[in-house]
């Protein structure tokens, strides 16, 4: 599975204006709402709701909250760089500016894993990051986490 099957058009998003981990899983459901067409308040709940069994700050100030619910019908994600970097609980202690919103239907367990594994594997490499945070907008950032950097270290 490509990263660009999870996204949909319209689902990636520069610059949030987040001041808190609340306000930015709120965004992104919104978010979700629009792009994948899921409703959002109650995608917004069981976020929350996983986000209370444990972190989802990665480290290197990238997050990646996640949830199984019957609201799809296959593993989806939106994405949004954060204006201001907002705190998930990473193991390095860093706030994360780069957050992926995974979301997954309640019996898609080995699929959401290995969503899961390739979105980290993904913004484990230090020149995504750079380039995720030098985009200078939202299409950029689609090309990017659509294959649009190549790297010699990849």
């Amino acid at each position: 599975m490509a990263l660009s099957d999870l996204l949909s058009p319209g689902g990636v998003v520069a610059d949030l204006n987040a001041t808190s981990r609340k306000q930015a899983l709120h965004a992104l459901c919104e978010l979700a709402q629009k792009s994948l067409h899921v409703p959002a308040r109650p995608l917004l709940d069981a976020v929350t709701e996983r986000e209370r069994l444990g972190a989802t700050g990665v480290g290197d100030g990238v997050a990646i909250p996640h949830a199984r619910t019957d609201l799809v019908d296959r593993v989806c994600g939106v994405f949004a760089r954060l204006k201001h970097a907002v705190d998930f609980d990473a193991p390095d202690g860093r706030p994360a500016d780069l957050v992926f919103l995974l979301i997954a239907p309640e019996d898609a367990g080995a699929e959401h894993l290995k969503a899961l594994a390739q979105i980290s594997r993904l913004f484990r490499r230090q020149d995504i990051r750079q380039a995720l945070r030098a985009a200078p907008d939202s299409a950029a950032l689609e090309g990017i986490l659509n294959g649009g950097v190549r790297s010699d270290a990849a």
